[in-house]
């Protein structure tokens, strides 16, 4: 039998990354969870289905991957009945329950709402499979983020991964994928085709809904501050806000629109720039709610009132939309769900279901609060 060493659990409940080998006596080579899987002639979540004791598998099934798992150093006995099979490996949480059906979660950092949100759509979708997310944070460093998919790669207990807002180019992505990793990538930053699993909100929709609730409301001149522009999701706002003026008759103007990098200072610098021109906007439509926040507080430190003199609308519908005096405007962009869906793809292509369209596109939906207003020469 292997030697169980617990490994301690983050505080937000995920398995913490190992580094240390699983299964396999001395001398042995050791195999990952999906090469059991191919070796049985199985589906990769087939595999960990049988190692953690679940009953939808046939008993056919089973004895084949148990047959395969334990030629490999996994020992599939039980110590006492309907306890989930073991492979020897270091991995168990505190109850001391196997974690077979690891799954890497990449994100710059987990410390925004809006990651939070997403990771709290993917561990509620995964324990729903009794499987556990092993969360990664990369800090945006594209080396990082590529060493810590290759060590997945050779991960014995990992199964797949979901990947938000890779650094990683669409042909590194390929790369990955021809390699054998299984993954989802959430919320891309860049254009990755129509052969790379991804799911994401529907930005022009969303973009085009803020803008046409500006326009309703009486506004023409609307700033916009974008995030980064080579970014996907800024490209498709900021076309929906075009299509939005473009039904109103109103041409767009390039001095009310500002780039900025999705954080508040960011979005407070930029409505700073609109709102000392000589024709200042009536409204701004901020691509993310961070910037939105700080687009109200460069508006405050002006002296200006919200939305008696300036209207303001978010994207996102954070608790941070919320929280903010007055309530903000936002977009709701279903960032739970999306992490559900992302989970519900993974497993789908673990166990090799071909789908289209492999980019999937969740709907967003404008949510009005108090931060928006006719203008004041409207009322």
């Amino acid at each position: 039998m292997g030697v169980r060493a617990p490994v301690p659990e983050a505080q937000d409940g995920t398995a913490p990354p190992s580094d240390a080998p699983v299964g396999g006596p001395p001398g042995r080579a050791r195999v990952t969870i999906r090469q059991v899987a191919a070796l049985a002639g199985v589906s990769i979540s087939t595999v960990s289905r049988v190692l953690n004791g679940r009953s939808d598998v046939s008993d056919e099934t089973r004895l084949v991957v148990e047959r395969v798992a334990r030629s490999h150093g996994y020992d599939t006995r039980r110590a006492v009945a309907g306890e989930p099979s073991r492979p020897q490996s270091e991995l168990f949480d505190r109850a001391g329950k196997h974690l077979s059906g690891l799954v890497c979660v990449t994100v710059t950092t987990s410390g925004t709402a809006y990651f939070s949100t997403i990771l709290a759509g993917v561990t509620e979708a995964l324990a729903e499979r009794d499987m556990w997310a092993l969360v990664c944070p990369t800090q945006q460093e594209h080396d990082r983020e590529v060493s810590l998919l290759e060590r997945l790669m050779g991960a014995e207990t990992a199964i797949g991964a979901l990947l938000i807002l890779p650094e990683e180019s669409p042909d590194e992505l390929r790369g990955l994928k021809k390699d054998g990793l299984c993954f989802v990538v959430v919320d891309p930053l860049t254009d990755l085709g129509t052969d790379i699993p991804a799911v994401s909100a529907a930005n022009a929709s969303g973009a085009h809904q803020a803008t046409a609730h500006l326009l309703e409301l009486g506004h023409r001149r609307i700033g916009v501050i974008t995030g980064p522009r080579h970014g996907v999701a800024s490209r498709a706002r900021l076309q929906g806000h075009y299509a939005a003026l473009a039904e109103a008759g109103v041409m767009p103007d390039p001095r009310l629109e500002m780039e900025a990098d999705f954080l508040v200072p960011g979005g407070a610098a930029g409505a700073g720039v609109l709102l000392g021109l000589a024709d200042p906007p009536t409204a701004i439509f901020a691509f993310n709610d961070p910037m939105a926040v700080g687009a109200l507080n460069a508006a405050r430190a002006r002296g200006l009132r919200i939305p008696e003199d300036l209207s303001v609308v978010g994207f996102d519908d954070t608790a941070e939309a919320e929280a903010a005096y007055p309530g903000l405007t936002t977009v709701h962009q279903p960032l739970k769900e999306l992490g559900r869906m992302a989970v519900s793809l993974l497993v789908r292509l673990m166990d090799e279901h071909q789908f289209e369209p492999l980019h999937v596109e969740l709907a967003t939906r404008l949510v009005v609060r108090s931060s928006t207003a006719p203008p004041a020469r409207e009322r």
